[in-house]
């Protein structure tokens, strides 16, 4: 049965919170990557920044959808929705659109269990962690590459 450890890429390219969005994208195009873990000065893992979160800088602005009632306005979206959006959409370092407390796995999670987690919690890179500390990550190509070594 494989595990993280037999899938995982165990070259981790990371990235800072102060790092530019600008950069990331470079680094994105520069080094054919989807995602990369978000890292701080200690090296452990704040944070997972993808590709999704890059074209959503893109994003057109939503406006809040309101139903009035009488005399009032009710806000269909909360407003930490909405700010939550705003400063992603304006975010100019890769901090500012991150999301944070990512899922990760361990070394030791099975391949079923890593693809389980992918499908259903709608995620694409996930880092592989060991005692709190980073030994790799796993894409959805590290996924399909296993496929094919199997047959």
């Amino acid at each position: 049965m494989l595990t993280a450890r037999d899938i995982m890429n165990p070259e981790v390219i990371t990235v800072r919170e102060d790092q530019s969005v600008r950069e990331l994208a470079e680094l994105f195009l520069n080094r054919r990557i989807s995602g990369a873990p978000v890292v701080d000065d200690q090296g452990r893992v704040t944070g997972i920044v993808t590709e999704s979160d890059l074209i959503f800088t893109k994003k057109k602005v939503h406006l809040p959808r309101t139903i009035p009632i009488l005399d009032a306005f009710f806000f269909l979206d909360s407003p930490e929705k909405m700010e939550k959006e705003m400063k992603k959409i304006s975010g100019a370092a890769v901090g500012d659109i991150c999301t944070r407390s990512p899922i990760t796995v361990q070394p030791g999670s099975t391949l079923e269990e890593v693809a389980t987690i992918m499908v259903e919690k709608q995620v694409h890179t996930l880092p592989v962690l060991e005692d709190g500390r980073l030994v790799g990550v796993i894409g959805k190509t590290d996924i399909i590459r296993s496929m094919v070594q199997r047959t």
